[in-house]
């Protein structure tokens, strides 16, 4: 399953930031940032299991960041 998420997150500091984070919450999770796409993608993928839509919101929200599932 993979998920594509439009964000704030414009910094190289913010983006180690957040997958740090991210990371330690989501160890099973494929996880990266594209800065250079006009939404500054985060793009999360994992197999065999669902992803947490609402708990990856809401850390990333947590931090003052936007963030909302990109419609492809």
């Amino acid at each position: 399953m993979v998920e594509v998420f439009k964000t704030s997150v414009t910094l190289m500091e913010e983006e180690v930031f957040l997958l740090k984070e991210l990371r330690k919450k989501f160890p099973d999770y494929l996880i990266n940032f594209d800065l250079e796409d006009c939404d500054n993608i985060l793009r999360i993928e994992v197999v065999g299991t669902k992803i947490n839509l609402i708990s990856i919101i809401e850390l990333v929200e947590s931090y003052e960041f936007n963030i909302e599932v990109l419609k492809y």
